[in-house]
């Protein structure tokens, strides 16, 4: 949402920082705020001026009309302040629905003044005031002295999607709630979450002790099921109102999810309560995810779910939505938790009348057919069905794409009143050609597969422009066969190449999508552009209009799905996946045009209009802004204008006036097509206070802007309007049966569509494909939102404090080790860490590096020198003793058996340690083994081989690489974690030698940044350190 509120002192401070000094608008703001924990004394040491002049108090809680209410004291000495104060601090007050306590006040110097009212509104735009952009005041109550005019009152609101522009000079600022609403940490929670997140996360408590609770994929949708509930009589019962839309993640869902679920299992209510998981018919949101998110939460909860009988329902179609549906109701079984799951071919809205008790639910509801029902071809013939049929089901009576306007005295009269630019009343035909601005594959595969099902004979996507890398090409499938698209790093270039294109789908994000949309409206060849993100400054919205105005241009957006022309071309993401499109025939133009706000709804609508008529001829949804690029009446025109269109269904919202210019069209007589019309958000008027919906254009600032107000109004005028959503197809489908019956429209023949493959990784998620993987791994999964250890979260790792050992236990052998045993793998990792300079290892880094080469280089250099000579001597220490110990041979016997076959005892042995001079860190791991071990039966047999071998030279000990292998044997066969067949494998596989190769890149590394910190030059071994042994000459 744009346009948020802010209290008064935050707007007068805005008002009065960065308005000009030279303004007649006093530039002085003294002010006080009091709350129950004030402390006078101190106030008044902050404020000396409390003490010298006659002071004005109110609250300042977003109420309106304070005066006429009783909550202004004017003309006031402190002590009079605090003795108003009394009788309204804390206190309970109604303020026409809402009913809240009075906690914040401002306290400000009074204006003598005579009986002289002025309004003023202010609009800052972005490129004055310091670029203090979009703030909105509305000032009343103001007085003009003798020096200047003086602001008395203010109510102001900022548009909060500037925040990435203005932060620096805003500051953190604090949205306060409608007065009759306190400020729940789980609203924080959801907004922190929305913030961080690309998706929409919205939460608005209403009524925390309700017993209807939903959770609304969607901002549209959510609007309508609040609608539903409200008219079914639950508006007391209705405990919030919310959306999570934009594809969030498993992992965001389930945050969100959870949040519900703990509000609304907090107090019990006599009925039960119902759940309502609820949306339309997904776009691009791939609903399994989500739910996987949802059943998470319910698995959570389903304790506190069973114990506040909540009975769940669930409604959703889109992209995997079978699957979605399928893991709902198979966590209602698994749990007990009643759960009811229905899909598209039950009306959207249905569940709720179910929920509230007011129709029956069906115990075994029809079953939509499956994806693979659509996309995999069953006919006998393998062949590609004909071309579709392009022209509308209507058309057959018109010969011309466009044609003047019925009455061309009254659509006059009309733009006059309401002007429009010159602009094309045909956007999309089926030689449209698009640039596609962002690296949006899935969305330009599905513009590609939608052209094929259409029998384009082209892809409708020329080319694609990234900025971030340079050109090159991008493949994609056309039907069975791959293609390649060209990515361009700039806009010029694509434009050049590609002269046939004036269509720019836009997926620039919130902070670019301004400046890239500037530059494609400044080549002619560009007719349409449609603008995706949501959260474009209003400011940059209203300019960027201006310029198309001016142009000729047709802006779709910001904040769309886009729009779709079955049989010729459709916008990104536009009308789901090809189920969708099959399903709701898609794939060839209808009789009807529709125009929506919500992207989501428009699916729906698709879905409604193909059940109840032959189908849609265009739709678009315009984004749910406040500032559209383009209004219901540039649309509704359009399809006037257009002879293949027989009706029009809008699909309107709280908020705005745009419907009424469709009451006037109707009314004179330019608009004579049959509209049906519903404006969603009617149960706005029945809220106590004031709810901000998903989109940031619904929010009614006056009666006349209400859905109810706006449904009357076009019932009055001759539009066809339904009593409820619920009835919208009902009405849609009355219309259609008329024009059918008077022979407007003559239904044609279905023609199947060509068959287009699934994707392998689409058949794959549908469970439809098996294929046997490359890589198999046990160890770690990083899919998921969380990273994942053998098992173990990540956040579980360090909840629990198992430091490197522990994970080193998950990542190698998949257990979670004893704590000793965690600890001996990190001392084994501190005392291998490194051994000096002098050895090979060390030695062959720091010669890499001064010699310039890069970290890895080096540190390769270092570890390829690893081996039985050097470090490598872990396992063949483990194996030699084992199999020695295990065969029953006494120490002396291994002794002499290893001498006779003159092989080395792997472990024992040092060139500078011996018996008399210890190695330190062999006495550190000894002593740990010792006491912590259950057992240590292969050391105890090391330490009598050492006992022989240092008999016959002292430096023949037990070394630090035979401690740790020995050790390491007898944790493996001790501890408890593994069989002995286990702990054999793993010294057979190398793990012990890890143990040295990971502690000694600690050193090597540090060997790495020693020399390059202290820009040691190439090395070049001196010739006295080198024995130059040559052959004498020999002569012939």
């Amino acid at each position: 949402m744009s346009a948020k509120a802010i209290s008064e002192q935050t707007g007068k401070e805005f008002l009065y920082k960065y308005i000009s000094s030279s303004a007649a608008v006093q530039n002085r703001f003294y002010y006080a705020s009091v709350n129950a924990e004030t402390d006078w004394d101190r106030l008044t040491q902050d404020h000396p001026w409390l003490l010298t002049h006659r002071l004005v108090v109110k609250p300042d809680q977003l109420i309106k009309r304070r005066g006429k209410l009783g909550l202004v004291g004017i003309n006031l000495d402190l002590q009079g302040v605090k003795d108003w104060l009394k009788g309204h601090l804390m206190k309970e007050t109604t303020v026409g629905k809402a009913k809240g306590v009075l906690k914040n006040f401002l306290i400000e110097p009074f204006v003598p003044h005579k009986q002289v009212i002025l309004f003023l509104f202010f609009y800052f735009k972005p490129d004055s005031l310091c670029d203090v952009s979009l703030l909105l005041l509305e000032s009343w109550g103001n007085v003009v002295n003798i020096d200047g005019v003086y602001v008395l009152d203010m109510a102001a609101k900022i548009d909060a999607t500037a925040d990435f522009i203005c932060k620096a000079k805003w500051g953190n600022v604090e949205f306060p709630p409608p007065f009759g609403r306190e400020a729940y940490p789980e609203e924080a929670y959801i907004a922190d979450l929305d913030a961080k997140s690309g998706a929409s996360l919205k939460l608005t408590l209403l009524n925390p002790q309700g017993r209807i609770w939903t959770m609304v994929a969607g901002g549209g949708a959510s609007v309508v099921y609040s609608d539903t509930i409200c008219d079914l009589g639950g508006v007391d019962e209705l405990a919030n109102y919310g959306e999570y839309s934009g594809a969030p993640s498993e992992q965001q869902t389930y945050d969100y999810a959870k949040t519900i679920l703990s509000l609304m299992t907090r107090e019990k209510h006599p009925e039960g309560k119902v759940l309502i998981i609820g949306g339309s018919i997904a776009n691009f949101t791939n609903v399994a995810a989500t739910f996987k998110g949802i059943v998470r939460a319910i698995k959570d909860y389903q304790g506190p779910l069973k114990e506040h009988e909540v009975s769940i329902f669930v409604r959703r179609g889109g992209p995997n939505y079978q699957e979605g549906l399928r893991v709902m109701g198979e966590v209602g079984k698994t749990t007990g938790i009643p759960i009811h799951v229905f899909g598209t071919e039950t009306h959207m809205t249905a569940i709720v009348g179910m929920a509230l008790g007011h129709r029956p639910i069906p115990h075994q509801p029809p079953t939509a057919a499956h994806t693979a029902n659509f996309l995999l071809n069953t006919s006998s013939s393998a062949a590609t069905p004909a071309t579709s049929r392009t022209a509308s089901f209507s058309e057959a009576k018109t010969t011309n794409d466009v044609t003047p306007p019925k009455n061309s005295d009254l659509n006059l009269h009309f733009l006059c009143l309401f002007p429009l630019s010159a602009k094309a009343t045909t956007l999309f035909s089926k030689h449209t050609k698009a640039i596609v601005w962002g690296m949006q594959t899935r969305a330009v595969q599905g513009m590609l597969d939608f052209d094929y099902v259409c029998s384009r004979d082209q892809p409708s996507v020329a080319a694609m422009v990234y900025p971030f890398t340079g050109d090159h090409k991008q493949k994609f499938y056309w039907g069975h066969k791959e293609i390649l698209l060209p990515v361009f790093k700039n806009m010029a270039d694509a434009m050049k190449k590609h002269p046939e294109v004036d269509v720019v789908i836009s997926f620039a994000s919130l902070r670019s999508a301004f400046d890239s949309t500037l530059e494609a409206m400044q080549y002619p060849q560009i007719h349409t552009i449609a603008i995706i993100a949501e959260g474009i400054p209003e400011a940059q919205t209203r300019k960027l209009i201006k310029i198309a105005d001016e142009k000729g241009i047709t802006i779709i957006g910001p904040a769309t799905v886009g729009g779709i022309k079955p049989g010729c071309f459709k916008i990104g993401n536009t009308g789901g996946m090809l189920d969708n499109i099959l399903a709701s025939k898609l794939y060839r133009p209808g009789s009807v045009a529709y125009v929506s706000r919500s992207g989501g709804m428009s699916n729906e609508l698709n879905n409604i209009i193909s059940r109840t008529t032959d189908g849609v001829y265009e739709g678009v949804a315009i984004g749910g802004d406040r500032y559209p690029g383009s209004t219901f009446m540039d649309h509704v025109l359009r399809y006037q204008d257009t002879p293949g269109i027989q009706m029009i269904v809008v699909l309107g919202e709280i908020g705005g006036t745009e419907e009424y210019k469709i009451c006037q069209g109707v009314k004179e007589g330019s608009i004579t097509k049959p509209v049906v019309c519903w404006c969603i958000g009617t149960c706005a008027t029945m809220f106590a206070s004031e709810v901000q919906f998903g989109h940031a254009g619904a929010c009614a600032n006056q009666a006349s802007e209400t859905a109810v107000a706006k449904n009357q109004a076009l019932r009055d005028a001759g539009v066809y309007v339904p009593k409820s959503f619920d009835e919208l197809g009902d009405v849609i489908k009355t219309v259609y049966d008329e024009l059918v019956a008077s022979g407007t429209i003559i239904p044609a023949k279905e023609v199947p569509p060509p068959t287009v493959p699934m994707d392998y990784s689409w058949a794959r998620e549908l469970g439809l494909i098996r294929k046997p993987a490359s890589f198999m791994t046990s160890i770690c999964d990083e899919r998921g939102q969380e990273l994942i250890y053998a098992g173990m979260p990540i956040t579980e790792v360090f909840k629990e404090e198992m430091g490197l050992g522990g994970v080193l236990g998950l990542l190698w052998f998949q257990r979670r080790l004893p704590r000793y045993a965690c600890q001996f793998i990190e001392m084994c990792l501190m005392v291998t860490a490194d051994h000096g300079p002098a050895v090979s290892g060390a030695h062959n880094t720091i010669v890499c590096a001064r010699a310039g080469k890069d970290l890895i280089s080096s540190l390769t250099s270092g570890l390829l020198t690893i081996g039985d000579r050097f470090g490598g001597a872990l396992d063949a220490a483990a194996k030699q003793f084992s199999k020695a110990f295990d065969s029953g041979t006494l120490p002396m016997e291994f002794v002499n058996k290893m001498k006779k076959e003159g092989k080395l005892i792997m472990g024992i042995g040092h060139r500078v340690k011996s018996i008399n001079n210890p190695d330190m860190r062999v006495q550190i791991l000894k002593d740990f083994v010792k006491q912590h071990f259950p057992s240590t039966h292969l050391l105890d047999y090391a330490l009598d081989v050492e006992k022989i071998t240092t008999s016959k030279k002292p430096n023949l000990i037990l070394n630090v690489d035979g401690l740790i292998g020995v050790s390491f044997v007898d944790l493996l066969r001790t501890c408890g974690g593994f069989t002995r067949d286990e702990a054999d494998e793993f010294v057979e596989i190398g793990a012990l030698n890890g143990i040295f190769v990971l502690g000694r890149s600690m050193g090597f590394i540090g060997h790495y940044l020693d020399q390059k910190r202290l820009k040691q030059g190439l090395y070049r071994h001196p010739w006295d350190d080198i024995s130059y042994v040559l052959p004498e000459h020999m002569s012939m």
